[in-house]
């Protein structure tokens, strides 16, 4: 972690939990705040479920398949390491944060009923359909409710949107994933209320 220096941060909170930090930097204007981040993961999410829904291609729905239950994994594994601890801490959550968890299991199950499956029919796309759902379902909660209690927290959104980028980073490598650190900027500038 960089030391501190008074003529570039000012600190508000406690270092290393996650408490809002107003940085004079231009570096960490670039990285996305773990809001944005999270919205951006949620918004390429539920462009690939519906391009699976477009597809009649076998081959092309294996692929977009793949890369929903990549991007699901991720996403899941960065906010249960990074996001969730530092939420539950901030605003002391003892709902949101184990509701969260116990979906993101149920997604997991239904992550192994499909990832490496052949799209086989009618039970394959339903299961696909399913799963879709769900994350929409559980992406609802989030962005309605934990996110901006997230925002009105003294957590620095800003030092966990960093922590989870590189963690993100880290864990695409680790699965052969494309994702570089390149995230679609467009659409992860600073989190808004959508």
């Amino acid at each position: 972690m960089a030391t501190r220096n008074s003529s570039s941060r000012r600190s508000t909170g406690r270092s290393g939990t996650g408490t809002r930090t107003a940085s004079r930097s231009g570096a960490r204007a670039r990285t996305p705040d773990a809001i944005a981040l999270l919205r951006a993961d949620h918004k390429l999410v539920s462009e690939l479920f519906e391009q699976f829904e477009k597809t009649r291609s076998a081959n092309r729905k294996r692929g977009i398949v793949e890369q929903i239950c990549q991007e699901l994994t991720v996403h899941a594994q960065i906010e249960e390491e990074i996001f969730y601890p530092a939420f539950k801490e901030a605003l002391r959550d003892k709902e949101l944060v184990p509701e969260a968890r116990v979906e993101h299991e149920t997604l997991k199950s239904l992550i192994a009923q499909v990832q490496g499956a052949e799209p086989d029919g009618e039970e394959y796309d339903a299961k696909v359909k399913v799963m879709g759902e769900y994350v929409k379902h559980h992406v609802k909660e989030e962005q309605g409710e934990m996110f901006k209690k997230a925002k009105a927290s003294r957590l620095d959104l800003q030092a966990l949107g960093e922590q989870l980028m590189q963690r993100k980073q880290e864990l695409m490598g680790e699965l052969g994933g494309e994702e570089t650190g390149e995230l679609a900027t467009e659409d992860m500038g600073q989190s808004d209320d959508r």
